[in-house]
């Protein structure tokens, strides 16, 4: 899952990328300039949305792009927190309105319920066969017994859990395993699979060769 977020204020900026990091992919961008860029040319699952930015509001951005039927979903999030502004952001076609200041677990609850509506998954539970997984909670079990899982394996369960049926790439997975300034080892997916494969099943991933990897429809 990506999320742009479009949030001039480095500090607040930074300590959202922190909280969300561990379960999504963060791309930042500082202007609404920036941000149109993004949207223009890449492909976003979410994204979280500051109203006051250096060269425009925000209920600008949402207004472009609902124009442009682009559904992606929108969270706003603003110190700027009158009645009217909500009603004016949810009937412009925000999924969701947050006001500064917020607990980072609540705006991660919201991120996670909004992306569930966009999936169609209206349980917090993503159950396939004898494997469940709580997003929210990073906790795995299998046929009820809990799964012992790393952190970055949990990382990859869950971007392969929340593309059941689609390929995800091995470049995909590696930029959710790793922050920008870190290095990749030429083998870690692939180290990273073959775990969950021996934790949950030798058939709960499959490599299509030259693609990635998948989790098939059951």
């Amino acid at each position: 899952m990506t999320i742009l977020l479009v949030e001039d204020d480095p500090m607040l900026a930074g300590a959202v990328v922190d909280g969300l990091v561990d379960r999504f992919q963060v791309e930042r961008a500082a202007t609404l300039a920036d941000a149109e860029s993004a949207l223009a040319t890449s492909q976003y699952d979410l994204v979280i949305l500051d109203l006051t930015l250096p060269d425009g509001s925000g209920f600008d951005l949402l207004a472009r792009e609902r124009a442009r039927h682009n559904l992606v979903p929108i969270l706003i999030l603003t110190a700027r927190e009158g009645v009217a502004d909500r009603i004016t952001g949810l009937n412009g076609g925000a999924d969701d309105y947050l006001g500064k200041p917020f607990e980072l677990d609540e705006l991660i609850a919201r991120c996670d319920a909004i992306l569930r509506r966009s999936q169609g998954r209206a349980e917090p539970t993503i159950t396939y066969g004898a494997l469940s997984y709580q997003p929210a909670a990073r906790t795995a079990a299998l046929a009820g017994v809990p799964l012992a899982l790393s952190a970055r394996e949990l990382a990859v369960l869950d971007i392969l859990l929340t593309n059941i049926g689609r390929v995800t790439s091995k470049g995909q997975i590696e930029e959710r395993l790793y922050r920008w300034d870190e290095s990749i080892e030429s083998n870690t997916v692939e180290v990273y699979i073959s775990h969950l494969r021996r934790k949950i099943g030798r058939e709960f991933v499959q490599t299509i060769r030259g693609l990635g990897y998948v989790v098939p429809r059951l």
